[in-house]
C-alpha cells in the first residue's frame, strides 16, 4: 500500500470513529432529556390531547381511514400515493388524509389504541 493510501485509510478510520462517538454522545443527551420527569409529564399530556382530538374528529375523518384500509387490502398503489407523507412511524401512526391537508387540519389516523390526531411532523418522516 502506498503512503497516500495508508494515510487515506487512517483518515477514514478516524472519521468513522469520530462519527460513532458523536452519535453515542447525542444518544446519551437525548436519553437524559427524555428521562426528565417534566418532559415525560408533557409527553403524556400531549398524547392525551392527541387521542382526544383523534376521537373528536373520527366521524369527519373516518372515510379517509376507510379509503386507506381498502387501498392496502386491494394493493391500490395510486390511492396510497396521494396520502399525506406525514407519519410518526415509530409510534405506529400513518396520516390517512390526502397530501396537502396540513394547512386546514392536523394529521389523523388510527393506531392500535384508537384514533389519534397530531400536529407537525416527526424525525422519522422521510
Amino acid at each position: 500500500m502506498t503512503t497516500d493510501g495508508k494515510a487515506e485509510e487512517i483518515r477514514t478510520t478516524v472519521a468513522g470513529r469520530a462519527r460513532q462517538r458523536a452519535w453515542r454522545e447525542a444518544e446519551r443527551a437525548i436519553s437524559a432529556v427524555l428521562a426528565d420527569p417534566e418532559v415525560q409529564r408533557l409527553q403524556a399530556l400531549i398524547e392525551q390531547e392527541e387521542v382526544a382530538a383523534g376521537r373528536a374528529r373520527r366521524d369527519e375523518l373516518q372515510p379517509f381511514q376507510d379509503r386507506y384500509d381498502h387501498a392496502v387490502q386491494t394493493g391500490d398503489v395510486a390511492a396510497l400515493a396521494v396520502l399525506c407523507p406525514g407519519k410518526h412511524g415509530r409510534w405506529g401512526r400513518i396520516c390517512v388524509q390526502s397530501a396537502g391537508h396540513e394547512t386546514r387540519t392536523s394529521h389523523w389516523g388510527i393506531t392500535p389504541d384508537g384514533p389519534v390526531a397530531w400536529i407537525g411532523s416527526a424525525p422519522d418522516d422521510d
